[in-house]
């Protein structure tokens, strides 16, 4: 009987089981130095979303507070072409021996007919306080599975998956390149950037996430 796990359950152990994974480690990879430039109006944009944060205490917000004041506003800047931002994606990919499903709090993906059909950003929205889990485990989860449903798309060999958890404003980017995805046990590797805040970081986190989208649009 196939082994079905959902998203927000996947623990460590369930990881190791699905997949081998090599993690490099927080550093300053080339995909965390974007020097693409943010027009006029892209700086307007984003100052407005920081001005609606500095008076906030964001630690006491609930999590769809901040998601709609500070996380989905720059995700949706993002926006390039076909590739779009969406919340609440509900996601189904198999593998051999597992079954990965689940609801992915948030994507840029490429829409075809109004449908996600190829996401290129995953994002988990991590609870906070004595509810809260170690959010990699989840992102692990559903890069996996992204990886897996974009390979039945494309048959690309290496299949190049972003994947970003936020807590409150702070926001953890992550690189997985995912291959042997039709074996028994896929590969999957990881690199990972630091943590940035929102408040005082905005204008970066809006650039990697453009550079991640450039490098599928060009």
């Amino acid at each position: 009987m196939l082994n079905t796990l959902n998203f927000s359950d996947i623990s460590f152990a369930d990881i190791k089981r699905i997949a081998k994974v090599s993690e490099k480690g927080v550093g300053g990879y080339e995909w965390t130095q974007s020097h693409l430039a943010l027009s006029d109006t892209e700086k307007i944009f984003v100052n407005g979303i920081v001005s609606h944060l500095l008076d906030y205490e964001t630690t006491l917000m609930n999590e769809a507070t901040i998601w709609a004041r500070a996380i989905y506003p720059l995700l949706a800047l993002a926006e390039r072409g076909d590739i779009q931002a969406w919340a609440e994606v509900p996601i189904q990919a198999r593998y051999p021996h597992v079954e990965l499903q689940g609801i992915i709090d948030g994507v840029l993906s490429k829409t075809v007919a109004g449908l996600v059909e190829t996401p290129y950003l995953v994002v988990v929205e991590a609870k906070r306080g004595l509810e809260g889990k170690n959010p990699r485990f989840q992102l692990y989860g559903e890069i996996l599975a992204t990886a897996r449903l974009n390979w039945e798309n494309n048959a690309l060999p290496v299949q190049e998956i972003f994947g970003c958890y936020t807590i409150g404003d702070s926001w953890t980017f992550i690189r997985a390149l995912v291959q042997q995805i039709e074996s028994e046990c896929p590969e999957m590797t990881i690199e990972a950037s630091r943590e940035y805040i929102e408040k005082l970081e905005a204008e970066t986190i809006l650039k990697i996430l453009k550079f991640i989208i450039a490098r599928y649009t060009t």
